[in-house]
């Protein structure tokens, strides 16, 4: 099918960089990837992703200051300290399942 609509939208200049970097990596242009999530759109009869919000809220760090950043490390050291530590496995399934990875 000849394609000959146009689509014209706004987009954050950081967002459009980052994804163009990695559709380049992909070897897919921008124009493809659009019409391949149209295409999934109409395939799936919606968005073909889940929308939600996780369930807790995503650190802003660059509100963070540093001595919020001090007493954190100062409590995980306490915990070291005190035997209360987790394997890397366990950390990462938590995260996970705290924003539905």
């Amino acid at each position: 099918m000849a394609k000959s609509a146009n689509l014209y939208t706004r987009i954050e200049p950081e967002i459009k960089e980052q994804a163009e970097t990695i559709l380049s990596t992909l070897g897919i242009s921008s124009s493809s990837a659009v019409n391949m999530f149209y295409k999934q759109i109409v395939l799936q009869r919606g968005i073909p992703f889940e929308l939600k919000l996780p369930k807790k809220k995503l650190i802003d760090m660059s509100k963070v200051t540093d001595e919020t950043i001090n007493k954190e490390l100062e409590k995980g050291y306490t915990d070291v300290k005190e035997g209360k530590v987790k394997t890397a496995k366990e950390v990462f399934n938590d995260i996970r399942k705290d924003y539905n990875l």
